[in-house]
Parts: C-alpha cells; structure tokens; sequence
C-alpha cells in the first residue's frame, strides 16, 4: 500500500491542494451568496468575484508558498496558505462592495457583512489546517525521514548544519558527520539517502556530487558565489563549444529611479499607519527608565558610504557597543518584546526617506563587523553594491546570529535576482518574520559571535 502511494505521491498531494482550494471558495462564495445571491448566478456579478478570488489567490500562493506538505514545517505551511487566503478575500470582499454601491443597492460605499468575512476566514483556517496536517501525515508515510550524512571539514559549523536539520526532525535523521577528507567517506555516503555538504572545496564538492548522482543520492550544498551567478547564467553555443554566460550588471538608472519612488511612498505610508505603534513603543521606552527613545548607531549602506541608522533603544544607557548574545542583561524590559517582533526597527523607515536605505536591501552591518567580517570573508563588500535595506532574504531568513558567510550570500541572492517584483513579493514575506520571532531574533552565544 504504501509503495502505492509513494507511486502516486505528486498526484494524491495535488488533489489534496485541489480539494482544499476548491473547499476554501465555498466556504467564501458559500457565506456571501446569503446575502448576495448573483454571485453564485449565471451573472456578469459572479464571473468577476470569481475571476477576482482566483486569480489573487494564484498571485499571492506565488508570493507565500504554495500547498507543499512535508517540506515545510506545519506552522509555515499554514502561514503561508493563509496568509494568501486572507488577503484573497478581503479583495475580493471589497470589490463585491464596490459592485453593490449602486442604485439598487447601497447609494454609497458601505462596510457590511464583516461577521461573514470573518466567519469565512474561519472557516478556511479550519480547512487548512485539516488539509495541511492530512498531507504532512500523508508525505511522511510514504517517504519516512531522509538519513542524512554531513559533510564538512568545520566541525562547529557540522553541528549548526546538524542543529538546523533538527529542527525539521520530522524529514530528516542525521546518521553521521564526516570530514570529506577521510578515508571512510564513500562508504558512509553509500549509507545515507541524502548527503549535505558544507563549506567543502569546490573541486571536493564536484567529485562528491559526481559519485552522489551515480549512486541516486540527494546531495544539498551551502551556495558559492560562482553558483549564485551561474543561477542566472545564459546557454551560449559558440560555433561548436557551449558556455554558461553571465554578464557583469548592476541596478540600472531607470530601476533605481523607481525603487526611490517606491520606497518613500511607501514609507511614507507606512509612518502614517503604524504611528500609533511608534507612538506606544516610544512611550514605553521613556517610561522604562527615563532614557532616550531612540538609538543611534554608524552603519554601512551602498558603496560603502556610512550613515547614522534610527532604531528604538532597547538597551540600556551606556551599555557597550557589540553584538546582542545570548541573555543579554544589556536589553530592557520593552527592549525585548521591540526586539522579538521587530519593532524596534520601524524607525529606519525615516532613514529610508532621506534616502540612507531602501525597503529591501542587503542587511546593514555595524562597521565594526563589517571590518570583522571582510577580513575573514574579502568578498563580504560586494554585498555594498546596493543600498542597505529595512528587510531582505538575510532579514527573512536570517537571524540576528547568522554567520558572514551565510549573511553573504542571502545578499547576494537578492542582489543578483533583483527587480521590483522580487521587492513586491520580499516585502509581503516580511510578514512572516513575526510568526518566527523566536528563531529569527536568536542571538548570539556569549562565548562569541
């Protein structure tokens, strides 16, 4: 039975998204026909709310993730489908408000059946999250957990690698850790299902990768930079010889012109509508311990210009200058909380109207790791080659205790991947930064960085 299902894995899981779907559109179009029965009709009403609901909810799964149980953790899953659902909605809701606001119905645009809208979003949370666990428990009967074999010659970065794959206990089993350089390597490799390779050397890496894909193993290895460029590299055939081209570029004229109109309208609404946030942390803040509401600090943005970044103080007066650890008696009452959602960063929205940073961008780094990290790292610079950004991949994915390396190449994925719909789709990601808070403000350990 169960080789049977594995068999038909990709269909049962598709029919599952299907089924789910088709179960949130009811629960949608079922609610409102109560009170507006044309959009169920044969009327030119339904064609556009469901024409609205489908299409939105195709652009948004895009932006947050599609229905992909088992590869994702639950909780993630479940963000992003109904991160999309919701939104979906509250479209389509308003445009059938839109509609109604004629003679024959409301004279004026008019807020109604909000408990509906509610209860459909309800509705639809229940149903995906039945349909989330339905597939996950589904997924992993029929594949069970990947054996895992590490690769690596860094023994501590061996046990972050282990430490993440931990973190998805429910695909993964680490069996092992193994230096590329040891003798025993092909034969703990025959052992595994999947092989994950970090930080090895990339003539190592290729000879790993060869014997992997001869004996049908999976193979995950941390990016280098020729493999970030390659991502968008061109086949090229001269005369009887093939290439991958990749041409030298950087963001255009006309690209910056509409990502500084983007990002100060943007920001500019952004302080309009979160101001009764600021204004409570800000509050808060003084009432703590009297001190100053915001914290100054020399930051690094596009070609290595230095500029002061706005943050809340969520430290005490005074504290010393370095890195946030683990426990950190330094960081305040309301510090923590400013902190763990994200809040405390809300003010580099006025660095972004002077035009200091961009909405999304390359994470700013103190100058001090900065200095650190590109002696380590020389190419750690060529992350300077945009503005620094509010959010980006090292601020979605990343956490506050992430390595240079890693920092390094979350930015240079953007970089390399850039335009203004990678912006559009970073900036609804960002979201879902507040549901990881735990994860995505780790800092780190007090025995160093």
């Amino acid at each position: 039975m169960r080789e049977l299902g594995k068999r038909f894995e990709k269909s049962i899981l598709l029919l599952f998204a299907l089924i789910m779907y088709a179960l949130n559109l009811v629960a949608f179009f079922g609610l409102f026909s109560v009170d507006n029965p044309e959009i169920t009709d044969l009327s030119r009403t339904a064609a556009v709310t469901l024409s609205t609901y489908v299409i939105f909810l195709f652009l948004l799964t895009c932006i947050y993730g599609r229905y992909d149980a088992g590869r994702r953790k639950e909780k993630q899953t479940v963000f992003s489908l109904m991160s999309a659902a919701v939104l979906t909605d509250l479209m389509t809701y308003f445009e059938l408000t839109i509609m109604k606001t004629n003679e024959a119905n409301n004279d004026r645009f008019t807020i109604e059946n909000v408990g509906i809208l509610l209860l459909s979003m309800l509705l639809q949370l229940l149903i995906i999250l039945c349909f989330t666990r339905l597939g996950s428990s589904f997924y992993f009967w029929v594949n069970g957990k990947e054996k895992c074999l590490i690769v690596t010659e860094n023994t501590d970065q061996g046990r972050r690698v282990r430490a993440a794959l931990g973190d998805f206990a429910k695909r993964y089993e680490v069996i092992g850790m193994v230096s590329f350089q040891e003798e025993i390597l092909q034969e703990q490799m025959l052992k595994a299902d999947t092989i994950v390779l970090y930080d090895v050397p990339v003539e190592v890496r290729e000879r790993i990768v060869g014997f992997c894909y001869q004996n049908l193993k999976n193979v995950y290895f941390n990016p280098t930079i020729a493999d970030i460029i390659e991502q968008h590299s061109k086949t090229t055939v001269v005369d009887d010889i093939s290439f991958f081209t990749s041409e030298f570029h950087l963001i255009s004229f006309e690209e910056r012109i509409i990502k500084r109109v983007f990002d100060v309208l943007l920001s500019i609404l952004a302080l309009l509508l979160l101001s009764p946030v600021l204004l409570v942390s800000a509050i808060c803040i003084r009432r703590y311990d009297g001190g100053p509401v915001f914290f100054r600090q020399k930051r690094a943005t596009a070609n290595g210009r230095v500029f002061e970044i706005y943050k809340f103080r969520t430290m005490k007066e005074n504290s010393d200058d370095h890195s946030v650890t683990t426990d950190d008696d330094r960081i305040t009452g309301p510090g923590r909380f400013l902190r763990k959602y994200r809040i405390d960063e809300l003010p580099q929205l006025f660095n972004i109207v002077k035009g200091d940073m961009s909405l999304v961008g390359p994470r700013p780094e103190m100058l001090k790791n900065v200095e650190d990290y590109t002696k380590e790292l020389p190419e750690f610079v060529y992350r300077l080659r945009m503005k620094a950004g509010l959010t980006g991949y090292a601020q979605i994915y990343g956490k506050y205790n992430t390595g240079s390396r890693d920092k390094l190449m979350l930015d240079l994925m953007y970089i390399e991947n850039y335009s203004i719909l990678k912006d559009i789709q970073i900036l609804f990601q960002t979201v879902s930064v507040l549901f990881k808070a735990e994860d995505s403000t780790e800092a780190f350990q007090k025995h160093g960085k």
